[in-house]
């Protein structure tokens, strides 16, 4: 014995015929479309008989409305406003019997019905309301029951996908075939992933994808040549499945399959990124080894290396993408890791490319501008603010085996470029001037012992006429001691700077008169500018 369909869980019929289709079961042939022609293609989904005044407390959306006229007998003059008041909650169409209760309907009805594209019907008298309900609720079921088997067995087939292994491009085929249209799935970015269907109808999917996504589809219930839905897991937004049909032909039970599609996919692209996070842990597990000295000789680096489709045999430059603080910094590192990602495929497939906790370091042949790969993530990168990173250069490395020195420098390049220039600076480690050699100190509380030793009172931030007289002191040194510059500068009389200078070499010694003092000063001040780092 077959199962008894199942309807939604609601309850409710969720699909329907067609009023053209309504007119063309056997009871209904003798039945006459009188008005609103333009509405044959509103859907039925279930019935109703108009037996009180009051009708329109008792509708529903998708309703076809029988009636023998005997409500409105006594207020012909409330016609001309039903068709108006049935079409603003959504009915399908109006089937009336004439002649016993109703004569004829005003013409003002009959005009409203075709402006509105609400299907008026003349019932011929000889049919009984009980035979139209059971041949149109039977039609409904039956094509309710047809839609839910196809929808059962494109789940099945689509879950088959899954099972056998594969990934978008067989989803989308699948789709294709059993839509009979062109798919394409799209990521979150817009950009397409996986197509399938004839090349022409592939290329309108793309071009109107390209576009701000596709044209808006008409109401439900209506058949439309695009749709859309989103493929969602775990409450992340990982794209889109889009469909096209150059005839127009796709409907709500089509949208319908394109969801359960939209499910499939989301299961493929979970898969997916459980694989590449297990990948992408050995990626950047071999190279922090190669990057600490860890990872062997220069033979196993370029070996295993290749293994992951990198070059570390050649010339190469490092590059160190190290987040700013003050920003959301789970979301922001995954963000971080895409973007350089993204960036490296474009300039350098064969580049070596790993997030690590805070940072992202890439590998890039040393022919290739390593500024214009920085600024092409960073382009990427800003389209989601608030959070930014600080990227540094190593000189160029000529193998596996330098590659640790050239970490270091791109790893101190990015933290002095920060220092120096703020969120977002990239710097060069050959650019740093003195502050290369600072940061190649490693001991640190030396540094800073020997600033405040060198700058006394003036080292700390915790006077304000002190930090006013370390400025005074630092214009004094970038100008060689040439007061009027000096003066200019800081937007002072002279007078008052002869002042603060006699100040300053009360404090720190007769600097203007010994060139080796001036020199601890101007190491002790950018040591004070680095200091973090």
């Amino acid at each position: 014995m077959e199962p008894p369909v199942r309807l939604a869980s609601t309850g409710t019929i969720i699909h329907g015929v067609s009023v053209g289709e309504v007119l063309g079961v056997s009871t209904l042939a003798e039945a006459r479309l009188i008005a609103g022609e333009s509405g044959l293609g509103r859907i039925v989904q279930r019935l109703n008989v108009m037996e009180v005044p009051d009708i329109l407390a008792w509708v529903k959306p998708h309703e076809l409305l029988l009636t023998t006229g005997y409500p409105l007998r006594n207020t012909p003059q409330s016609l001309g406003r039903l068709v108006a008041d049935l079409d603003e909650r959504g009915l399908s169409a109006l089937a009336i019997k004439l002649g016993r209760y109703v004569d004829e309907l005003p013409d003002e009805m009959v005009e409203q019905a075709d402006r509105l594209g609400f299907p008026l019907i003349l019932l011929p008298n000889d049919v009984g309301f009980d035979d139209i309900l059971n041949q149109v609720l039977t039609d409904i079921l039956n094509r309710q029951a047809a839609v839910l088997a196809r929808a059962e067995e494109a789940h099945r087939a689509l879950v088959q996908v899954v099972l056998a292994g594969g990934g978008l491009n067989e989803v989308a085929a699948e789709v294709a075939q059993l839509l009979d249209v062109s798919v394409a799935a799209v990521d979150g970015s817009g950009r397409v992933l996986a197509t399938a269907g004839p090349a022409e109808h592939v290329a309108v999917l793309r071009e109107s994808i390209s576009r701000e996504g596709p044209p808006r589809t008409p109401a439900p219930g209506r058949a439309r040549s695009f749709a859309s839905v989103p493929v969602l897991a775990g409450g992340h937004h990982h794209g889109r499945i889009v469909a096209y049909s150059p005839s127009g032909a796709i409907r709500d039970s089509d949208v319908g399959i394109l969801e359960r599609a939209a499910t499939v996919a989301a299961l493929v692209v979970t898969r997916q990124e459980a694989v590449n996070a297990v990948e992408s842990k050995y990626r950047a597990d071999f190279l922090r080894d190669v990057l600490t000295g860890r990872a062997g000789t220069a033979e196993r680096v370029t070996a295993r290396a290749r293994a992951f489709g990198w070059d570390l045999a050649r010339p190469v430059t490092v590059l160190v993408a190290e987040l700013d603080p003050d920003g959301d910094e789970r979301s922001a590192q995954d963000r971080l890791v895409a973007c350089w990602t993204a960036a490296m495929r474009r300039h350098d497939p064969r580049g070596a490319v790993a997030g690590f906790s805070h940072e992202v370091v890439a590998v890039v042949d040393a022919s290739i501008d390593a500024t214009r790969v920085a600024k092409d993530a960073a382009s990427a990168f800003a389209d989601v603010p608030p959070a930014t990173f600080s990227t540094g250069t190593s000189r160029p490395s000529p193998g596996a085996e330098t590659l640790p020195e050239a970490y270091s420098q791109a790893l101190k390049a990015a933290r002095v470029g920060r220092q120096l220039h703020g969120p977002g600076a990239v710097a060069h480690f050959d650019q740093l001037g003195v502050y290369r050699l600072l940061s190649l100190v490693n001991d640190t509380e030396e540094l800073h012992a020997f600033v405040r030793e060198t700058l006394g009172p003036l080292a700390a931030d915790t006077d304000a006429e002190n930090a006013d007289l370390r400025r005074t002191l630092q214009v004094l040194l970038e100008t060689n001691l040439n007061v009027a510059e000096t003066a200019r500068r800081l937007h002072f009389h002279y007078n008052t700077l002869r002042y603060r200078i006699g100040k300053l070499e009360r404090l720190l010694g007769n600097f203007t008169d010994d060139p080796h003092l001036r020199l601890n000063l101007t190491l002790a001040l950018h040591v004070l500018r680095m200091r973090g780092i």
